[in-house]
């Protein structure tokens, strides 16, 4: 299921991303590796907040729509 859809609380493993190779790249600069742990931990309309490897990220939602998790 894309990242986005989860809710504040969930947890899920990062499993696959789609979309360009620069995207994919930048994301993997940011943490958002497959197989990683990633953690909601705050949300809005705009954007979530997420926790990867220690980290707090705030990333938009049209980002986290192209990131694969599973629980």
């Amino acid at each position: 299921m894309p990242l986005s859809m989860m809710e504040q609380g969930d947890a899920g493993r990062i499993t696959e991303f789609h979309g360009q190779e620069e995207m994919k790249r930048r994301l993997q600069d940011l943490g958002f590796i497959q197989g990683e742990s990633v953690r909601v931990v705050g949300e809005n309309p705009g954007g979530m907040i997420l926790m990867v490897k220690g980290v707090k990220i705030a990333l938009n939602r049209a980002l986290a729509n192209r990131i694969m998790v599973e629980n």
